[in-house]
């Protein structure tokens, strides 16, 4: 049985049991180890690593997985229980799952559930770094032979390993000694070329999690401790790469991207542009305009105390953290400073905490915090840009409040819970990158009518109107709606110019009918999850002049090109689009996030 056979089967059986509706396909990679073709399935040195996570878990306890990003999808973990799965006849691309003899029974049971990478999620994307770490021969062996799931390592097992590559989700990966069977060990906060000591504490399919103990030699090529900002950087999930210089950085991201597009968009790489550099955040500290800090309540044996006398109700309990998940861990780190958000959370951050710590025996459940970055009030004449003495900035921490930002001289309003990018200073950048890449020649007339799909609070719309005539933006929430509407009021733009319809972007195209195709840009800015199919086969009928899409996830976004460049091959008549130009953005420094813009022209 290929490679190809035995992935593909373990991808679908899953599927067929968990799912019944269709979802996108994953698309084929390169080597064509990793899932199935669309057409068989239709959907950090010593002072440092002091600080490092060495807390003793359960051994099938899942890692806490550091996502400092908006737009978060909710991920379905689909479980298996392969236990209970044979393999028979290996010509054949079928699984027999017979129940167990009463002999295995109880060694049955103590098996645990296995669980499979949802396509194109982190776990996904981890996994085909791994096969492509491990290579092709040694996971085909692994996976025709089902000693894919047998670990080498024990639980709390330490060993040294050398760093071979970083993940595109930050993490170092090494292979396992030559004295091992071929198996990956994934740990953070370390670099390719250094040699490092970590302990497992979970294994999964061909990799094993661990924390780093120790760098033991340290690449200093790359690493510099001293740049780190923040005290708890080695322990706090939000960062994976203070010790690294900026330029270093992104270069990381835009091999990223350049990874995505070879794993995800099942594109011939001839068609597939090199990647532009990376576009640098002007801001690499203090640029996140919100947080959200979160604590648990008082334990039963805490309040308990406190109720009877015996603990001091003044004091900051030993257990109150405030602050964000621990790396690897479901314990909150407690953190009085994040150097990455805005000087105004950080001087709101202290009070918020000495009033949580003055009232925590009233909490009865745990609470997420929200800190956003507000202009306190909006200027008499919103069309000339004020002082930074004359825009005064506070902290909204009530999720209704109304939130207020500026993108060069546009104005934005938004309730305190919706979502708007949370690095201002790189907006003007990307806005106007993505009006450049509408009209890439001055001389040319250029379209004359936008499309803004997922247009949230108008940010693409308001900030290109002055270059189209009609601007028709689509969100499927009212609220963002209704925002976007009283945005361009506040930006006084001729009545008219642009329209703002609340719905699904599945049905955008009906909306827009009279727009001509020929003279209409789109630009897509969608959730993680990416586009869905009904809206790509609109978007291909309607077959407008260029396409900007914009994502915070490039995996989603390469499978999205690859759909859409594929479905026009097969149903536009003989039009077709090209993959024009292909981008990074930073949005995100010290992290492994990656912004990407893709550029299709219709030809």
């Amino acid at each position: 049985m290929s490679v190809v056979t035995v992935v593909n089967t373990i991808y679908i059986i899953p599927r067929l049991i968990a799912r019944s509706h269709r979802v996108h396909p994953p698309a084929t990679c390169v080597s064509g180890l990793l899932c199935n073709a669309r057409t068989s399935f239709s959907c950090q040195s010593k002072k440092l690593s002091a600080a490092m996570s060495t807390r003793v878990r359960s051994p099938t306890s899942d890692p806490e997985v550091p996502v400092p990003l908006e737009k978060k999808m909710r991920l379905e973990d689909h479980t298996v229980d392969e236990s209970n799965v044979t393999k028979k006849d290996t010509s054949v691309n079928v699984l027999a799952v017979p129940g167990p003899s009463k002999k295995a029974s109880k060694s049955v049971k103590r098996k645990q559930k296995r669980v499979l990478p949802e396509p194109y999620s982190s776990e996904d994307v981890l996994w085909r770094d791994i096969v492509a770490l491990l290579g092709d021969d040694a996971v085909e062996h692994a996976l025709q032979h089902g000693t894919e799931w047998n670990s080498p390592f024990d639980f709390r097992e330490e060993v040294e390993v050398e760093v071979s590559k970083l993940s595109s989700n930050g993490d170092a990966l090494a292979r396992s000694p030559a004295s091992h069977a071929p198996w990956v060990i994934v740990a953070p906060f370390a670099l390719p070329g250094e040699r490092i000591r970590v302990r497992v504490y979970r294994s999964s399919r061909l990799h094993s999690f661990a924390d780093l103990l120790e760098v033991v030699s340290p690449n200093p090529d790359l690493r510099d401790d001293s740049r780190a900002k923040c005290r708890y950087f080695g322990q706090c999930s939000g960062c994976q790469y203070q010790m690294l210089s900026y330029d270093t950085q992104l270069g990381i991201k835009r091999n990223v991207v350049i990874k995505a597009y070879e794993n995800f968009s099942n594109l011939p790489k001839e068609t597939i542009p090199d990647v532009l550099p990376t576009i640098a955040s002007p801001l690499q500290y203090g640029y996140r305009t919100k947080i959200t800090p979160h604590f648990e309540a008082p334990p039963k044996k805490a309040r308990k105390e406190a109720e009877s006398g015996l603990a001091n109700s003044t004091d900051k309990p030993d257990w109150l953290k405030i602050g964000f998940n621990e790396i690897g861990k479901r314990t909150v780190l407690d953190i009085e400073e994040c150097p990455i958000a805005t000087p105004v959370l950080n001087a709101a951050l202290g009070p918020i905490r000495e009033d949580i710590i003055k009232n925590i025996w009233g909490y009865k459940k745990g609470v997420s915090l929200l800190l956003r970055d507000s202009i306190e009030h909006l200027p008499s004449d919103t069309l000339s840009i004020p002082t930074p003495e004359d825009e005064k900035h506070i902290c909204v921490t009530n999720h209704k409040a109304t939130v207020r930002e500026r993108v060069d001289s546009t104005y934005f309003e938004f309730p305190g819970h919706s979502f708007f990018q949370n690095n201002n200073s790189v907006l003007v950048p990307l806005t106007s990158y993505v009006k450049d890449a509408i009209f890439p020649s001055s001389n040319s007339s250029g379209p004359t009518h936008l499309v803004d799909a997922y247009c949230g609070s108008g940010l693409f719309s308001l900030m290109l109107a002055p270059h189209f005539d009609t601007v028709a933006g689509i969100e499927l929430s009212a609220e963002s709606i209704k925002s976007a509407t009283a945005n361009a009021i506040i930006n006084r733009l001729p009545e008219g110019k642009c329209s703002f319809l609340a719905g699904d972007a599945a049905n955008i195209f009906s909306t827009v009918s009279h727009f001509p195709p020929d003279k209409t840009a789109l630009i897509i800015d969608p959730p993680r999850k990416g586009s869905d199919e009904p809206f790509i086969e609109q978007l291909v009928r309607f077959a407008c002049s260029t396409v900007v899409y914009v994502s915070c996830n490039v995996h989603t976004q390469a499978r999205d090109i690859g759909m859409i460049i594929e479905k026009m091959e097969r149903e536009g008549g003989g039009r077709r689009y090209v993959l024009e130009s292909l981008r990074g953005f930073d949005l995100f420094p010290q992290t492994a996030h990656v912004e990407s813009v893709a550029v299709l022209r219709l030809v």
